[in-house]
Order: C-alpha cells, then sequence, then structure tokens
C-alpha cells in the first residue's frame, strides 16, 4: 500500500535499476536537477496494480535549470554522458530555463516551477539524490492525485482553454488507462 511520499521514496529506494538511474544523473552535477513524470508515475502504478514485469518508458526525462547555459547542445551532450554510464536507458535531458520559450509559455522560474506547470497533477512529480545521496522527492500538488489514479489537469493547465485542449489531447494519446486499468 502506498499512502505518503514516503512510502513512494521506499518503493524507488527498493528498486535498484531507478537507483542506479538517479545516481548516474547525480553524477552530471547538474543545477537544480530532477528525474520526473512517468519515471515517477510508472512506478507508483505498476506496484499498485501489482504488475510483476514494469512498464517499459519510453524516455527517463532528467530535468535541471542553469538559466546561464541555454544551448540544446548541452542537453544532447549530458545525454551522450548518461547514455556512456546506463546506455539501455532512453534518456531525455532537458534544461527547464529555456524550455518555456519551447513551449510558448512564461519563463520557470526553477525545475520545481517546471514540474508544477506539467499537465497532470499524477505527473507533476519529481525525485532526486541530494547532496548526501539521501533520496527527495518533489510533489508541487501533491500525491493523492497519483496514489489514487485520478487523471486531473494542473491548476496552470486548467486555467487556460488552450492549454486545456493539449492535456484532453495529451490523454487521448497517452493511452494510460488501456495499460493501468484503475486509472480514472
Amino acid at each position: 500500500m502506498i499512502r505518503n511520499e514516503g512510502d513512494i521514496l521506499q518503493l524507488i529506494r527498493d528498486d535498484k535499476e531507478m537507483m542506479a538511474i538517479l545516481k548516474a544523473a547525480k553524477q552530471l552535477h547538474l543545477p537544480d536537477w530532477w528525474i520526473c513524470a512517468g519515471f515517477v508515475r510508472s512506478k507508483v502504478w505498476d506496484t499498485l496494480h501489482h504488475f510483476q514485469e514494469k512498464t517499459p518508458l519510453p524516455d527517463v526525462d532528467v530535468i535541471y535549470y542553469d538559466d546561464q547555459q541555454l544551448s540544446e547542445t548541452i542537453e544532447k551532450y549530458y545525454e551522450e554522458k548518461l547514455h556512456k554510464i546506463l546506455p539501455h536507458i532512453p534518456w531525455s535531458v532537458k534544461n527547464e530555463a529555456r524550455m518555456h520559450s519551447v513551449n510558448g509559455l512564461l519563463p520557470y522560474q526553477s525545475s520545481e516551477d517546471a514540474i508544477a506547470k506539467f499537465p497532470e497533477t499524477a505527473t507533476a512529480i519529481g525525485v532526486k539524490l541530494d547532496n548526501e545521496n539521501q533520496l527527495v522527492i518533489t510533489a508541487p500538488w501533491g500525491i493523492e492525485d497519483l496514489i489514487h489514479f485520478r487523471i486531473k489537469p494542473t491548476p496552470f493547465f486548467a486555467a487556460s482553454r488552450k492549454r486545456m485542449q493539449l492535456y484532453q489531447s495529451r490523454i487521448i494519446s497517452k493511452g494510460w488507462k488501456k495499460r493501468w486499468h484503475f486509472v480514472n
């Protein structure tokens, strides 16, 4: 049973592959970094559905915030470094200091600000290893929707008709209810 953030952190601590992924990302020494979205959401939903095999991730989202180095080229460089450490992982590295322009939004203030502006509350979650190698979590909208399989827009997406259209399209394209039948 998953009841709180501590339970989620323990799930991840007990998963050798997830911890290896987190340790690899930490080696980059990125400022304000997190591994987020499906990395956490899929683990929680797979566990709550009692799946024996993990749901394959299309990518592992590593985000960071560096307003001094805004080149997409450096993101690719970091992906290459991660591929050298763990070549079987589908890495995706993004600097949230530049992603607002890609998404047509006002600048984010931090990686956590960007996570808070993800489309769904259940996906607006991240984990990382801190300077003492302790696993930490950020969940700007809490974990209740995640652990109760609720797909809801974040307040940021709910505040705009245009963003809500993107949200609706995304929900349809993801097909989460087909994989995780408890999702509502």
